[in-house]
């Protein structure tokens, strides 16, 4: 990757309060010292500008605001090189628990929102969408196959469809207006200043405290895990290297059931197994994501990270941040009423 391709451009992050967008802005302050970043975030309740704490840089700007807010929208487009939208309700359980409205107004009106401000604004480079591999559904357990960039969505939850309509106005917009609009897919991302509803610190933390860790079903449900800087590093490659219109599947290649990721997450807090307790499953659960990231390595991106280290450095930074941690479980408590975090 070439660090001259952000000297002196702007990036317009939008969600860069959250888990992603947060690592994201870090990321590229630390490693594009003449970068300018605008960061979007409306701060609802897993936004928290405690993510950015410690960043002065004069290249920074946060503005708080709706990306359903077009006017703004189009005047923050203005001054913008690059769009990287991480904006969106992410968490499945809430959108199977009453919270679909969100995800619809977040996830579907955000993104077309976006959309219509980029296609008045010709000095955008590129944008990209952030997504998920939930939007082609699941696969089974014993399959070999892999999902690519052109299998057909089949999402499973009101968050995977939210997320799905979001991705096809993206490409509505590329075909009807020639956007230059790109969606990535990632799998599932963990890292620190992660929102404690994410399995990996909600296991984390009821560990800590010897509480019991909640499984879904038989807890044989497999995903792949990719380290929050692999994500942000496989984005700049998008930003740097990819055509628009393009849609790049983003993936370690390291699958996990969530039982043995528990077991992980206990051998390294050395607690007892006995904490894993298994609970009724939840509705529409899938069984299987498995992702092919070939035509993204093509461009010279690969996973930089080992997912054994990281865990460890994951599990120490929410031990040694604990003011995070009490703040985010407090504002945690009215939102996420379905399941049980402190």
């Amino acid at each position: 990757m070439k660090k001259q391709f952000l000297d002196n451009k702007t990036i317009l992050v939008c969600g860069g309060c959250g888990f992603m967008g947060s690592n994201f802005i870090r990321y590229v302050l630390d490693n594009f010292k003449k970068a300018k970043i605008i960061n979007l975030d409306l701060l609802t309740y897993a936004g928290n500008k405690k993510n950015l704490a410690g960043i002065s840089s004069k290249n920074y700007q946060f503005v708080k605001g709706n990306i359903n807010n077009l006017k703004l929208m189009v005047r923050l487009m203005k001054t913008a090189d690059f769009i990287v939208n991480f904006a969106a309700e992410t968490h499945v359980d809430r959108s199977i628990h009453g919270g679909a409205p969100d995800f619809v107004r977040t996830n579907v009106l955000g993104v077309q929102s976006l959309l219509e401000a980029l296609r008045q604004s010709p000095n955008v480079l590129k944008m990209i969408q952030i997504s998920t591999d939930e939007v082609w559904g699941d696969l089974p357990l014993d399959s070999k196959e892999k999902f690519k960039e052109d299998s057909p969505f089949k999402p499973n939850s009101p968050y995977a469809a939210s997320k799905a309509a979001g991705d096809l106005l993206v490409r509505s917009y590329v075909k009807t207006y020639g956007a230059p609009a790109i969606v990535s897919h990632s799998v599932n991302n963990f890292g620190p200043r992660q929102f404690p509803e994410k399995l990996i610190p909600f296991f984390a933390l009821r560990a800590m405290r010897n509480q019991p860790l909640p499984l879904y079903g038989d807890g044989k449900n497999v995903r792949d895990w990719l380290y929050v800087d692999d994500h942000t590093a496989a984005i700049l490659s998008l930003l740097e290297k990819a055509e628009t219109g393009g849609v790049y599947a983003i993936s370690r290649g390291e699958e996990f059931s969530n039982l043995e990721i528990a077991g992980k997450i206990l051998k390294i807090l050395n607690k007892s197994k006995d904490l894993i307790t298994f609970v009724k499953d939840r509705p529409g659960h899938d069984r299987r994501y498995s992702v092919d990231s070939l035509k993204l390595r093509r461009l010279g991106w690969k996973p930089k990270y080992s997912f054994e280290d990281q865990l460890k450095k994951t599990i120490a930074w929410y031990r040694e941040n604990s003011n995070w941690v009490y703040g985010v479980l407090n504002k945690s408590n009215d939102i996420n009423k379905h399941i049980k975090i402190n």
